[in-house]
């Protein structure tokens, strides 16, 4: 037998009991956990900022998707990594656009998540894939060899050594086929989905049994993108569950209550996905530290801005109770968003008070400062698995007072992505 013979054989008998697996076993398979219920979307994107105490709002959260469709870079998404990897939490990558895919996201990210449209055009199903596999194939592919080898092996192999790395890469990814409901999103102006690509709940199954047994995508996303679907959403669910049994579905879009949340769980979803929500916090947050700032001089205990919250915020309705309630495991959201949002401000307001000591700052003074200053915000990250809780107190701390002062340092680009500003 020619090695050529073997190969295809091996490779047949493989993909034969990859199938076997799944249908006649009903062997767990499908590289997403099935035990992810809610997933969060962390954009990279400027204006969608993070929370100073995000580390504790998405330690309730499976897992948390990295990606956005509106100004956002491969810097950005790097630093957006570097900060969650800190954070403990579970990521992976979405991008809008392969050049957001660089070697340290690869390193960060859990696995890469490329979306598929299954009522757009041809391009949003095949032809931003092929974009994507063409820059693999072109850039990063040979780069990746080199920066891994520290030889420049695309020399020696021309076009195989691309094709190589993007075959990699594409065996790797998890592909997530979207069906998207929302004409007025971006999500349908990118994938160029109209009134008359929405499909009815058999076509959405029929579509979502396309995906499972064709294109083999981990996961079929019912996307309302910002609204709620209601009725149509849970006889869309419904519809694609009785179909679907290998793929996990997701349902995102305008979730901000934990009744929404477990009705479309209820109806079919293994997992719900929330983004707007969660950075709605971040902006709750930052409006509620100018205020605590005027109202408080200097230092506040957790006691006392616990009670501030309580008293200043219609805490319900708050943005902060609005994402708690979206996750199925979260208990008494309410008590929990008052602790977050009280020790993100005790945070901020000691690390204003550390700026007020200082004058003209260096680098090294600022280090300094955070390092001999005792955060009480250390001892709620030290509660968190796997997280980095003096490492993240030093980062937050010190990119906050380098970006007030205005210097140059690496820690800036963290304070970047959040809502408060000194």
């Amino acid at each position: 037998m020619s090695l050529t013979q073997f190969a295809k054989r091996f490779e047949s008998a493989a993909s034969l009991l990859s199938i076997a697996g799944r249908t006649l076993l009903g062997l767990e398979t499908n590289p997403v956990p099935g035990e992810w219920t809610h997933i969060t979307k962390v954009d990279p994107e400027g204006e969608k900022r993070l929370p100073l105490l995000f580390p504790s709002y998405l330690s309730h959260t499976s897992a948390v998707s990295v990606g956005g469709s509106q100004d956002v870079t491969d810097e950005n998404t790097e630093q957006t990594f570097e900060l969650l990897t800190d954070s403990g939490v579970t990521a992976f990558h979405e991008p809008s656009e392969a050049t957001h895919v660089t070697e340290k996201t690869r390193d960060h990210a859990n696995f890469l998540a490329v979306p598929e449209v299954l009522n757009g055009d041809s391009e949003s199903l095949v032809g931003t894939l092929g974009k994507g596999i063409d820059y693999v194939r072109e850039d990063l592919g040979p780069e990746i060899l080199e920066q891994k080898t520290g030889l420049p092996l695309s020399e020696f192999l021309g076009d195989r050594a691309g094709d190589f790395v993007a075959g990699m890469m594409m065996d790797e990814a998890v592909f997530e086929a979207y069906i998207i409901m929302n004409v007025d999103s971006a999500a349908a102006r990118e994938a160029n989905v109209t009134e008359e690509d929405l499909l009815s709940p058999q076509e959405a199954k029929e579509r979502a049994l396309a995906a499972q047994h064709h294109l083999e995508s981990e996961i079929i996303y019912l996307e309302y993108s910002g609204t709620f679907g209601g009725d149509e959403a849970v006889e869309m669910l419904e519809a694609i569950d009785d179909g679907v049994t290998w793929s996990q579905i997701w349902y995102g879009g305008g979730l901000d209550n934990s009744e929404n949340a477990q009705r479309v769980l209820d109806a079919g979803a293994d997992a719900v996905v929330v983004g707007d929500a969660f950075h709605r916090v971040a902006e709750l947050e930052a409006e509620l530290f100018d205020r605590a700032r005027e109202e408080f001089d200097g230092d506040a205990s957790a006691e006392q801005l616990q009670s501030w919250v309580d008293e200043t915020v219609d805490i319900e309705d708050s943005e902060a109770v609005n994402y708690l309630s979206t996750i199925p495991e979260v208990t008494e959201p309410e008590q929990r968003a008052i602790e977050y949002l009280a020790a993100g401000l005790e945070f901020g307001l000691a690390v204003a008070d550390v700026a007020e000591e200082l004058s003209d700052p260096t680098p090294s003074e600022i280090r300094t400062a955070v390092s001999d200053r005792q955060f009480a915000v250390e001892s709620t990250f030290r509660a968190i698995p796997g997280a980095d809780a003096n490492g993240m107190v030093e980062e937050f701390a010190g990119g906050l007072l380098a970006d007030h002062f205005d210097l140059e340092m690496p820690e800036r680009a963290v304070a970047a992505h959040f809502g408060i500003d000194l």
